[in-house]
Order: structure tokens, then sequence, then C-alpha cells
């Protein structure tokens, strides 16, 4: 018998044996001396775990098992350990798997990725060089793999400490612009910029760096340059650069600049359909639905209907209030590539007054793609979150833990919740203690730093927080949003009104319009407070920070 290529060990008479008196140890979660002694009996048990759909158990066998097993039984047990999101198990299985086989790049990718999401930074940067090592001439195009499976593990900051550390003295240019864009992503544009002019030199045909630079500019706000650099990427390689100028003046937020660039690409051959689609993006973007619908209605009536449009469309009704039809739009998508996006935003609609329908779109998905569970559940937890059910969120968080014990990812949403629910010292002390364990990454440095500022207690330590997060990610708008917040909090109002304000144009993010507009009315600007709201509201019209801001600052409505 064979679960996903590798053999099953031990003998159908063996396999009887055990299924007469170890199919309740399994049931429990438990093992008994014999049993914990024999990895062929753990292994069939984790994989009757598995069939049974207990993957912490099916994680927690396989790792006992691989601790007396060759490379085939280890590197099965990371690989479930990982899939079930049981980092404990994972971890203790991917280590062993390492040990027999150190020089392994498969042995390697699995262990940097696990221990990047565990923040073992040092582990992690070991097991990459082994990885780049292995490669030889195919070096490029395994750092790009190794790169994109950290990605899907960890945030882009750690992840470039890993890839940065590990790429050696002497980079490829298209490894540079691979660490360019690691940088970019890690909201680091200085070190972005460092790593693309680097590649830009060794290579000037490289117009990928050329593009990573535009959107450095754009990061350091100095639109002549970035405006610059865009059109020199469109003319170095106008056939896959054709909308750069265009989607730098956007970034800019020039959208009338914007929107004549793609008029004229328009004139120039460019292809109709994909000029359309980004006008009615940005009619959406602006809050113009009726402009947004036009455009996007007026592409399906033209044959080019894209999930993406179809997407559009159903928000453009969600926003108007029209659930029917946003549905309608939804269950279109429910299969296609977009279905994750599409039935999570059925579910927010249908979650107010069926819950258990909301949750059904949901955990069908999750019948089809088993491997998304554990991302679906912080989606339920997300949405219970968005309506005030924090009880409820809580509660399924707590059973999550159950399933994935000690998952970071899990501990810091539950502190987010807690600090929701009112629980904010408890949330403080998770904070703390994850802090402790992780002390470097600026996710956990920047939630502490924000929550004490944001119920004004231990100020200074919650700036020294933030501060120590900014390290890691300089230009990360979430993070500056939260030190704006602080020196206002310390009474510095206008000292954070710029802090803010770069926070917003990076991120555009209503929460962060509702700080900026508060740090102006506090500092005297209160027109500008009022633009600030207005303009995010018609981004973003359920925006209910800017809603209780307003209402807070501003004077009542004369009858």
């Amino acid at each position: 018998m064979k679960r996903h290529g590798i053999s099953i060990l031990g003998t159908v008479a063996a396999a009887a044996v055990i299924l007469a008196a170890g199919c309740s140890a399994a049931r429990t979660g438990q093992t008994t001396p014999e049993q914990g002694k024999d990895p062929s009996t753990l292994t069939l048990l984790a994989e009757l775990a598995l069939e049974r759909g207990d993957c912490r158990l099916a994680a927690e066998d396989y790792a006992a098992a691989a601790q007396h097993s060759a490379v085939a039984v280890a590197r099965r047990a990371s690989e479930v350990g990982l899939a079930c999101e049981n980092l404990p198990a994972a971890w203790q299985s991917v280590q062993r798997w390492r040990a027999l086989a150190p020089a392994d790049a498969d042995a390697a990718t699995t262990y940097a990725a696990i221990a990047v999401k565990l923040y073992k930074i040092p582990a992690a940067v070991a097991a990459a060089r082994t990885v780049i090592q292995a490669a030889g001439a195919n070096a490029n195009e395994r750092i790009g793999q190794l790169a994109t499976a950290l990605l899907e593990e960890a945030e882009a900051p750690a992840v470039l400490a890993v890839m940065s550390a590990a790429v050696g003295a002497k980079p490829s240019p298209e490894t540079l612009t691979l660490l360019a864009q690691l940088s970019l992503e890690a909201y680091d544009p200085e070190r972005a910029q460092h790593y693309a002019q680097q590649a830009f030199e060794a290579e000037p045909t490289l117009i990928a760096a050329k593009q990573i630079l535009a959107r450095v500019y754009v990061m350091q706000s100095d639109a002549p340059e970035a405006i610059a650099t865009a059109h020199e990427a469109m003319v170095g390689d106008p056939k896959n650069y054709t909308f750069e100028l265009a989607e730098v003046l956007i970034a800019l937020d020039r959208r009338e600049e914007a929107r004549q660039e793609l008029e004229r690409l328009r004139v120039a051959g460019a292809p109709a359909a994909e000029v359309d689609q980004r006008l009615a993006l940005l009619a959406f973007q602006e809050g113009d639905l009726p402009e947004a619908q036009r455009r996007f209605a007026d592409l399906a009536s033209r044959g080019e209907v894209g999930e993406g449009v179809i997407l559009y469309l159903a928000d453009i009704a969600a926003r108007d209030g029209d659930s029917a039809a946003a549905l309608a739009g939804y269950r279109q998508l429910e299969n296609s590539s977009l279905g994750l996006t599409a039935r999570t935003r059925a579910a927010a609609i249908l979650l107010p007054d069926n819950r258990a329908a909301a949750f059904a779109l949901l955990d069908e998905y999750a019948v089809a793609h088993p491997e998304e569970s554990f991302e679906l559940t912080l989606t339920k937890v997300h949405l219970l979150a968005d309506h005030d059910e924090t009880d409820a969120g809580l509660a399924l968080l707590q059973a999550a833990l159950e399933r994935h014990p000690k998952h970071p990812a899990l501990e810091y949403e539950r502190a987010v919740l807690l600090e929701r629910a009112g629980n904010v010292h408890e949330s403080v002390a998770t904070l703390d203690r994850l802090i402790s364990e992780r002390p470097d990454d600026p996710t956990l440095l920047n939630a502490l730093g924000y929550t004490l500022a944001d119920h004004a207690e231990e100020l200074p330590r919650a700036e020294k927080l933030i501060r120590r997060a900014l390290v890691f990610s300089p230009d990360n708008p979430a993070v500056l949003d939260s030190l704006g917040w602080v020196r206002f909090k310390r009474g510095d109002a206008r000292g954070a009104a710029p802090i803010l304000a770069h926070a917003y144009a990076l991120g555009q993010d209503s929460d962060i319009a509702a700080h900026l507009g508060e740090a102006l009315w506090l500092s005297g600007d209160e027109t500008q407070a009022r633009n600030v709201w207005a303009k995010a509201l018609a981004r973003d019209p359920a925006a209910a920070l800017v809603k209780s801001t307003m209402a807070r600052l501003l004077p009542p409505a004369k009858s």
C-alpha cells in the first residue's frame, strides 16, 4: 500500500494486529510505549489518522516514527507536519531528515521553509546555503524557487533576511534583482534601490531591475525619477512593460495623468481590453461606482468576461447594497481560480443572517481543496471579527490551536482578537510572550507597540517597539501608521501628521486615513482633515474607524 509515493512499512499481518489493538490509541492521540518504539506501527497509524482527517495525530505519529527511521519516513513526516500546519511535529521531523541527508536539497528546502515559518533565521540561512550550493549551474533558477517556497510560509522581511545572507558574496544580476524585489515587498526601499542598481550596472539590459527602481522612487515620493524610470523601462522593453508608466502614475496617485496615458496607449495600439480594465479599476478604486460598473459591464458585453470582471461587478453590486446581484456574481466564480475570494465575499454578505450558510460556502471549498483548510480557518476568524463576533472567533481559534499546537499565526490572531474583545491585558501578555520567542519579528513588534499606543499604555515602550519593527521593514505603511499614532498619543499631533501622511500615501488604508485626519484636525488643519476622510470614504464607504472618528470630532449637523 502506498500513500503519496511513500511505502507504508509493515506487513499485512502486522496491520491486522494494529487495527485490532491500536485504533483506540490512534483516536485518543496516545500511543503505548510498545507502539512508540515501533516506527512501522507509528507510520501506519499516521496514515490511518490522515484518512480519518486527524492531521495533528498523523503529524505527531509520523514525527515519532521519523526519529527511528530512514530518509523516506523522515521526509514523509516532514511533509505531513508542514502540510498539517503542526509546526512542532514538522520541526522535529525535518531536523531528523536533514541529519540523515545533510546535502539533500529537498531536505534543506523543507528545513528552511519550516525554520523561517518559526522565525529561526540562522537555521533557515544555513539550509538555504545548502540548497544554493547543490544547485550548481542552475543556481539562479533554484534561488528563485527557494524564495518562492519561503514566501509561501513567511512574510517578506524574514525571507529577505534569509535569502540575502544565503546567496553569497557575488550574486548574479538575476539574484540581485530577486533580492531587490524581496526588499520592495519588505518595504525597504533603500535596500531595494541598492540591489536593483547593482543588478542594472552588471546587466544593463535587465529591465526588471529598472522597473523595481521605478517602484522604489514611488515609495520615496520622488515622482520625477519614478516617471522617468518607468518611461525608460517602457522604451527598453515595450512588449513586457507597456503599462509601466500608467501603473507608476496610479501608484503616485496621479490618476488623471494615468487616464491620459492609458488613452494614449489605446491610440498607439495597446490591447483595448487591457486599457479598459485598467480604466474600470481606476474608477472603482476612486469610489466612482457608476463609471466602474459601466466600464466593466461594457467589457462583459464585448465578450471579454474574465473572472476579474465578474468579481468586480459583484463587488460593485455589494457596495451598492444589491446583495442578490452580488451573490449571483460570486456564485459564478465559486469553482474558478478566484473561488476562495468569491466565496469569502459571499460569506461576508450571508454571515449576519445565516452563519451556517456562510461557513458552508467555505467548508465546501475546504473539501475540494484540503490544502487550504488552515487558511480557511483564519478566513472564518476574520469574518467573525469583522462582524464583531469576537467570542465566536476566539472559540474558533482555540479549537484551531488544539489541531495546530503553538502555531504562531494562530497565536498572533488570538492576541489581536483578545484586544478587540476588550481583553487588553491578556492580549499584551500574549504578544509579550510571542516576542520573547521571536524578538525580531516586525509584525509582533508592531502589534504590541500599536496595542499599547492605542490604549495609551507604556507609550515610551510602545514607540521603542514600533521603531524596532521599522528596522526590519522601514517603509511599511502599517508600522509607519503605528509610529504616527504613538507620536499623536504622546501629544505630538504636528509631528505625527507627516508620518501618517507618508503611511497613507504608501498604503491608502482607511484606518490610516482616520488617524491622519485626526492628527490634522488636532493640528488645526480641519479642511485637509475633512478632505482626507472624504476621500477615504469614497474609496471605502464602510470604513468604520473613519466614520467613528468623524462622529467624535465633527460638530453635530444643525437640524
